[in-house]
Formats: structure tokens, sequence, C-alpha cells
């Protein structure tokens, strides 16, 4: 599987979640400066964002996890993006929960409230609870997409 990841700027919390997801054998890649980089618009959190997101909506991609400083403002231009479905997640239960009955695709945290320790347990639980089938939550599935086509 491959995971898009991206932050509008580096802290710890990048590299524990790249961590995270090669160690479950998936690939990354990443959107964003690393340690030292300097400064650069490029970075901004809309632009870094819609580059991951981007290509779950296309194919490219089969999930990713976004991130800016508080999480909000990456889940709100992740959403922007058609085919989308992100989630901000502070804790594992809030991250399953997105799965089951939300079908999320996209993870987003937030670097500054996001302790490494309770980013795992939101990396492991994202990445171990699949997607709930049954009517009533693919019900709600075709309602998100009849908004989405402005059909609602």
């Amino acid at each position: 599987m491959k995971v898009t990841v991206s932050s509008d700027e580096y802290a710890p919390l990048v590299d524990v979640v790249i961590e995270e997801i090669e160690k479950r054998g998936h690939t990354v890649e990443y959107f964003g400066p690393r340690a030292g980089d300097p400064a650069s618009d490029d970075n901004d959190w809309p632009l870094v964002t819609v580059k991951a997101v981007s290509q779950v909506a296309n194919g490219e991609a089969d999930e990713a996890v976004v991130m800016c400083w508080t999480g909000t403002g990456a889940s709100l231009a992740a959403n922007k993006v058609s085919g989308i479905r992100a989630a901000l997640c502070h804790d594992a239960e809030t991250a399953r929960g997105a799965r089951v009955w939300n079908h999320a695709n996209v993870l987003a945290l937030s670097l500054r409230a996001t302790p490494i320790p309770i980013a795992r347990e939101i990396m492991e639980a994202w990445f171990s609870t699949p997607y709930s089938d049954d009517d009533w939550n693919l019900r709600q599935m075709a309602r998100i997409r009849a908004i989405e086509a402005g059909e609602a």
C-alpha cells in the first residue's frame, strides 16, 4: 500500500508517522520540509495537504496522513478534494470510529497536540481497523457521495 504524508513544518511527529507507516510494510511519499529545511511558501499547509490527498483521490496512493499545527487546516484542505474523507483524530478510539463509520481515507494529526505515544496508538488503530460494510454504514457513505456530487 502507498501512503502519502504531508506537513507544513518539520516536527519529530513527522518522522514518527513515517516510521509507523513503513514498519507496516507500506511505501511512503512525503510532502513538506525535513529537519533543517528553510521556511518556504511551497510548504504552506493547503499546498502540501492537497499534494498528498490528490494522490489518494486519483488512485496513485491508498491513504494519506496530513499534519499541520492544529490539524484542523490540513483536514479542511483535504476535505475540499473530491473523494477524500479526512478525519482529525486525537486518540485511537476516534481513529477507529473514523475508519469503521466514516470510511475515512485520510488521517489528520495536530503537530502541537499529538504526543508521540498517542500518535503510535492512533496509527495502530488506523491501520488495523477496516471499513464497516454493513448496510447502514454503506448507506451513509452513499449519502456522503451524493452530497459531494451536489445531489443532496
